[in-house]
């Protein structure tokens, strides 16, 4: 049996400027895992942003646990809240905002596991970073 526990494992601010720690990766432990994917444990503190970047050979799914933001998936932006889950195709060009008072808190789930290589941070217009997406912060 194998339990991680976040607050045993310290967050690092890592390429895409969130504060992560990485739960469970089959590459990082020393008993072997029968999973394909990784999961992580980010922090993007409150009025803060990740930086827009891709992972190139993997999906993501993040499922928000605290906190509001919006989400930015190539041109689309979408406000999340706790209780939802973004899916990211492969290749898509991201980045999430906090955008409440409070730490925008989500597990990062990447399929195929997370690998450094895959990861590159991607320069976009400067409009695109400050446009909001309709309803951001709004709970609906």
């Amino acid at each position: 049996m194998l339990i991680r526990d976040i607050r045993d494992a310290p967050h690092a601010r890592v390429m895409d400027n969130s504060l992560l720690c990485e739960l469970l990766h089959p590459d990082r432990e020393t008993a072997e895992l029968a999973m394909g994917y990784s999961i992580a444990h980010a922090v993007v503190p409150a009025g803060e942003a990740t930086l827009p970047h891709r992972l190139s050979a993997a999906s993501e799914v993040y499922c928000i646990l605290e906190g509001e933001g919006v989400m930015h998936i190539d041109t689309k932006s979408a406000p999340v809240r706790p209780g939802q889950a973004v899916y990211i195709p492969p290749g898509a060009v991201q980045w999430i905002e906090s955008t409440s008072s409070s730490d925008l808190v989500f597990l990062c789930i990447v399929d195929p596991r997370w690998r450094e290589e895959d990861e590159e941070l991607v320069s976009i217009p400067c409009d695109r970073l400050t446009q909001a997406a309709p309803g951001a912060g709004e709970t609906p």
